[in-house]
């Protein structure tokens, strides 16, 4: 284990002896203590999601990824087309992207699709006229750029997705070599899992979604789902605000919000950790704690902002996060496999919970020692 998870391991494993007595809803994590309350809103399933919590918040991560793979070929060239840059996750994945390909001598070029249709077919355009090896759709359905997916295809580009499907793998329609993701099922079970157990089965949620990219409405629906296992989890609303739209809805809607539920709202959950950097203004000028209710949890990507939130207990109280630098890296080995005709590698990464106690001040989620397994596999 990293000595820094070690020690955080040991004081949260403290912190949950501290508490064993205390009412939970003034802790950040979840405790013994909501096995042997009376006041369960559903016993059954809040000790499911207490198991499956406790699982997700190990801050142990060793490398369960690929060690064997084709060594690295040079002087590729892949394009990283994003949604939009303002997508903290699309962002990180696209530094990953950068970061490996420049150790296997690959040139990656990243191009803005600024979050709307045009944006995306004229970033699909380009990318296409650079004549690249590979070309990575990040973030959006590849139903937008449809024309251009079948000009790639015909031409034997390629093509990798990162959140453009709704399951990690290959696809054969849309056709892509494999589509870099974290089991949607696996993220949105545990988030909402997440907020039954702390809240003790009792709570009142608003459920943030992007209902325009079918993988944030998968995930959306799914978290919906899990919350239903619990008869006293109520789900107050189903919020659309498309991402790049939050910058200026989220403070609009929050102030709805508020104003419809009050204190009812005592939960969040969103697709995306932007939700809550958008959503932190209207909560602090309505006088809310940034420790306190509601207790906000993305469901994705775990960026560096999200994390400051989560480790400041400012407005976000859990992250469930992507990799990001990881899946980048990810992306980088599964061109290389593609460019050698072999599969893909078949590698999805685990689920985990980063919340102020577990998180050892870091700024991002990977597992432990996956540049030094790519590189060996690279042959680097």
């Amino acid at each position: 284990m990293h000595p820094t998870r070690k020690a955080v391991a040991t004081a949260a494993a403290l912190l949950v002896m501290a508490a064993a007595g205390c009412d939970s809803g003034t802790g950040t994590g979840t405790t013994a203590s909501h096995r042997s309350s009376p006041q369960s809103g559903c016993p059954a399933a809040l000790s499911r999601a207490e198991q499956a919590i406790k699982k997700a918040e190990e801050v142990n991560a060793p490398w369960k990824g690929p060690t064997t793979g084709p060594e690295a070929v040079h002087g590729k060239t892949v394009v990283y087309i994003a949604q939009t840059l303002t997508n903290p996750g699309v962002a990180g994945v696209a530094q990953g992207v950068q970061e490996a390909a420049k150790i296997v001598g690959w040139h990656a070029r990243t191009l803005n699709g600024q979050g709307t249709p045009d944006g995306l077919r004229a970033a699909f355009k380009q990318a296409l006229g650079l004549k690249p090896d590979g070309i990575v759709i990040s973030g959006f359905d590849p139903a937008v750029v449809a024309e251009g997916v079948k000009r790639a295809n015909k031409a034997g580009i390629p093509l990798i997705g990162w959140h453009a499907t709704a399951a990690p793998g290959p696809s054969k329609a849309p056709q892509l070599f494999s589509n870099i993701t974290s089991r949607v099922e696996d993220v949105a079970k545990i988030s909402a899992d997440w907020i039954i157990a702390r809240s003790h089965g009792r709570a009142g949620v608003v459920l943030f979604s992007d209902t325009s990219i079918p993988f944030a409405k998968r995930k959306s629906d799914l978290i919906k789902k899990e919350l239903a296992t619990c008869s006293g989890t109520e789900l107050l609303s189903y919020t659309n605000i498309p991402i790049p739209q939050a910058n200026r809805r989220s403070i609009g809607e929050v102030r709805s919000l508020l104003s419809r539920f009050g204190r009812k709202w005592t939960y969040s959950a969103a697709i995306n950790d932007l939700y809550f950097r958008h959503a932190a203004p209207a909560l602090r000028a309505a006088g809310k704690d940034g420790a306190g209710a509601p207790f906000n949890i993305g469901a994705g990507d775990g960026d560096p902002s999200a994390f400051q939130r989560v480790n400041g207990e400012e407005f976000q109280a859990a992250t469930v996060p992507e990799p990001l630098s990881e899946q980048g890296w990810q992306i980088i080995d599964e061109f290389n496999r593609a460019f050698a005709g072999v599969p893909d590698s078949g590698y999805v990464a685990p689920v985990h919970i980063t919340t102020a106690a577990n998180s050892g001040g870091a700024l991002s989620w990977d597992s432990e020692g996956y540049r030094q397994a790519y590189r060996k596999i690279w042959g680097d």
